[in-house]
């Protein structure tokens, strides 16, 4: 089931910036349903990817991209494209909510190698290490919960190619060459809004980094 899963991956056809736009504007403004189905399609090698950050086994893999593809779907339905968000990041989480809830629910999250590392860049990084810590003092959680969302906040502020190349290199695991195919533009583009995009996000949380230094 896995590999004929994969080969069904390997054959979608990665939208390009106006394309999906184009899409986007035709699901949400004219409810076209061939509209939404092409998106998600566009976006399976997503969950793909979020389900692989679990070593497990091949039936818990393909039910945690069942769970993710639901959550996908949600995503979808639920997502603004007048924002101004990239649609990766909005996404990346929902698919990944949908994931652990499933595998808290069903009692399987000992099933997913709790101890063993991700994967490889995360060195020894594990599931258990990225799982909320319910001892944290709820004031440690809400600072922690501010935080994320002051992150997800500066991604969303932006230029659109920016937020694409960004969630498509650090949250997709996507190729450079990947990218400026489906954006259309060089490599050496993609490395300038890479860089471009990490600069703006610094800059617009360095202030709250300065102030959380303060407090310490």
């Amino acid at each position: 089931m896995l590999k004929k899963y994969l080969a069904e991956l390997n054959k979608v056809r990665l939208l390009k910036l106006d394309e999906e736009k184009a899409l986007w504007q035709s699901y949400k403004d004219t409810g076209d349903l061939d509209s939404r189905r092409r998106i998600i399609e566009h976006y399976q090698p997503l969950v793909f990817k979020v389900a692989l950050q679990w070593r497990a086994d091949e039936p818990i893999i393909l039910d945690l991209m069942q769970e993710g593809t639901v959550g996908l779907i949600e995503a979808a339905e639920n997502y603004d494209h007048n924002r101004g968000v990239a649609f990766s990041i909005y996404a990346y989480h929902r698919i990944r909510g949908r994931m652990l809830n499933y595998l808290s629910r069903e009692g399987k999250l000992n099933w997913v190698y709790m101890d063993s590392p991700l994967n490889e860049e995360e060195g020894s990084k594990t599931l258990g290490d990225c799982l909320v810590d319910n001892k944290l003092e709820v004031p440690m959680q809400v600072e922690i919960n501010y935080l994320v969302d002051q992150v997800k906040t500066a991604l969303g502020r932006l230029p659109a190619k920016e937020q694409v190349v960004i969630a498509g290199m650090y949250l997709e695991e996507q190729e450079p060459k990947q990218l400026a195919e489906s954006l259309d533009i060089s490599i050496s583009h993609i490395y300038r809004l890479q860089k471009q995009g990490i600069r703006r996000v610094r800059g617009m949380l360095s202030r709250l980094m300065q102030d959380m230094k303060k407090t310490l």
